[in-house]
């Protein structure tokens, strides 16, 4: 079994939005499970979805009405307010196969996030800033558009287009930067000629 819910990082510039939760699942209603709450131990109720990859582990080992460390995706819907994927829960004493006695907590502690991506907004003054994350392709090939995640935290404006490596602490129903490292300036993109892409003068 894997000792940590969120994997080891593989190239300098691997994007990424994954987090631990401590809390309780609430479906929508008893006709909807894959909608619903994630209600953590402070009282915070934040929006979420069951992937299906999680689904039959919920409905097969999973009381819900039990505190459980979930894995998650977090998103910043268009109300800034955040959004959360459950992919899977890190319940090594439920799950493990071999009667392991095994521990469900992490290091890190609860509502560890590890970021990685571009910063393309940061507002020092007010805190607020703005990572955006590349996804891998699909398995049929398409490419999924990049999202935006909104974080709080103090990062300089000369760090702007920026590839970051973030470290993430869920506070109430807000992502709070705990430590961050400049990895690399982002790669110019090119045109199809070959050259870099040149913003085209004002009229």
């Amino acid at each position: 079994m894997r000792q940590h819910p969120i994997p080891p990082v593989n190239e300098p510039l691997q994007f990424r939005a994954i987090g631990i939760v401590r809390g309780t699942y609430c479906p929508a209603s008893t006709d909807v499970l894959t909608r619903g709450n994630l209600t953590t131990a402070d009282g915070s109720a934040i929006d979420a979805v069951l992937l299906g990859r999680v689904l039959s582990l919920v409905k097969r080992h999973l009381n819900l009405e039990q505190e459980h460390l979930w894995v998650v995706y977090p998103r910043s819907r268009d109300d800034q307010k955040l959004h959360l994927q459950v992919v899977g829960v890190w319940e090594p004493s439920t799950l493990a196969s071999d009667g392991e006695d095994l521990a469900d907590s992490l290091p890190e502690g609860d509502g560890f996030f590890s970021v990685r991506g571009e910063l393309i907004y940061t507002k020092p003054e007010t805190g607020d800033l703005v990572i955006k994350i590349r996804q891998l392709p699909r398995a049929d090939g398409s490419r999924p558009q990049p999202f935006k995640l909104q974080l709080k935290g103090n990062i300089p404006l000369e760090h702007l287009r920026h590839f970051l490596d973030l470290r993430v602490r869920l506070q109430g129903e807000l992502l709070q930067i705990e430590h961050w490292e400049v990895i690399a300036p982002m790669p110019q993109r090119s045109d199809r000629r070959g050259g870099a892409a040149k913003k085209r003068p004002r009229r």
